[in-house]
């Protein structure tokens, strides 16, 4: 039997094929990488997708869900939408602003009627209404929403990074505890486990420190030059810091998927 096929939407190319790499070395779970932009996916192209991840940056959210223990054939669907128009350190147009795609992942909410939702957004979005905007869209389209500001150093990160997490479920008793049945994926669209690098080209001779007291190999990006003292050559640290700066900490994200699990009647 095969496992359930993860979708991942990411419209950065470099963080697109970051994603790819990490399913092929076992490091996410193995599915679909889309790069086209969240406004040209319709809800038809989700259909045999049981966990779907969108602004998927560099798989922080199935990281999140495999730490909290979210099992791989429950339902879910999670995001990080464009941050840039509401960031203190962005462009300050709010709504205004075309990198503002919520009304894109909305649409596919609405049109496929996922059973949980799970996001992020920075926490200085909610002055601007973006989390008003966020609950009344959800509400009418019969979705209970929670919400919670929390920084990753309530994770024991070393920084502050202080988020807006979302949680939507479906009023619909319909969907209450639904899980997909087990589908045999499409061949052509298998991009994981049973592919084999072609070469080693994507990662660096560089290894980055992680938090689980790991080495891991740090991504090259070769168009781009090494910008600051310290950093080993031709690390493309333009590539490595935009994937890792807009990427969640998903240990924070784990413990608010816990949360949910431990009030979710409908799926214990």
């Amino acid at each position: 039997m095969e496992e359930d096929l993860n979708y991942y939407n990411e419209h950065d190319a470099f963080a697109a094929q970051w994603l790819r790499e990490l399913i092929i070395d076992g490091l996410i779970p193995d599915g679909t990488v889309d790069s086209r932009s969240i406004v040209d996916v319709e809800a038809k192209d989700l259909s045999e997708y049981t966990q779907c991840h969108f602004f998927a940056g560099i798989g922080g959210w199935s990281r999140a869900l495999e730490l909290a223990g979210w099992e791989p054939d429950r339902p879910v669907w999670t995001g990080s939408p464009p941050c840039q128009p509401f960031s203190s350190a962005g462009t300050h147009t709010a709504f205004d602003d075309k990198r503002d795609l919520w009304f894109a992942w909305y649409d596919l909410i609405r049109g496929c009627r996922p059973r949980a939702i799970f996001g992020e957004q920075v926490a200085t979005s909610i002055k601007h209404g973006w989390l008003d905007r966020a609950a009344a869209d959800l509400a009418a389209a019969q979705y209970r929403l929670g919400a919670i500001v929390l920084q990753a150093a309530s994770v024991n990160a070393p920084h502050r990074r202080e988020r807006l997490f979302i949680v939507a479920d479906t009023c619909d008793p319909r969907l209450q505890g639904q899980r997909r049945p087990r589908q045999e994926p499409v061949a052509k669209r298998r991009q994981g486990t049973k592919r084999h690098r072609a070469s080693n080209s994507f990662w660096g001779a560089s290894t980055i420190y992680c938090r689980d007291k790991k080495h891991r190999a740090a991504p090259l990006q070769p168009e781009i030059q090494p910008m600051v003292n310290g950093l080993p050559e031709g690390l493309g640290r333009v590539g490595l810091l935009k994937g890792a700066g807009n990427a969640i900490v998903p240990q924070a994200a784990a413990e608010i998927i816990k949360a949910y699990m431990e009030h979710d009647n409908g799926q214990s």
